[in-house]
């Protein structure tokens, strides 16, 4: 079994772009930030490469705002996070401590949700 990995390639003109392994046939991605859908992700195949998709997650202007905003990306239905983007606006970052902090907080969220929904499934 391929192991999935998402890694990033660049972030330019407002597109997150990264290519994801390990995939053999066509993925759905979705990508949240504040537990919100990001619309707009593309993913396609790379040419020549099988099992890789070049996967690109547009940054909409509308959702920056002064802070750290952290974007999860993972496959529809799955709460497992194959990568995650920050992006910081409007202070200078002496170190990536509050980004960290903004994922770990995501990431707990995902937690408690996944523990209750455990919890009722159980009862």
């Amino acid at each position: 079994m391929l192991e999935k990995r998402l890694t990033k390639t660049r972030i330019r003109a407002g597109i997150w772009e990264g290519v994801l392994s390990g995939v053999a046939s066509q993925p759905t991605l979705e990508v949240l930030l504040l537990e919100q859908p990001i619309s707009g992700v593309v993913v396609e195949p790379v040419t020549g490469r099988a099992g890789d998709w070049a996967v690109r997650v547009p940054v909409p202007a509308e959702v920056l705002s002064e802070g750290v905003q952290t974007f999860l990306i993972r496959e529809a239905g799955s709460d497992q996070t194959l990568a995650h983007f920050t992006i910081i606006t409007g202070v200078a970052m002496e170190d990536d401590l509050r980004a960290e902090v903004d994922l770990l907080r995501q990431e707990l969220d995902m937690l408690k949700r996944a523990f209750r929904r455990h919890c009722l499934e159980t009862m």
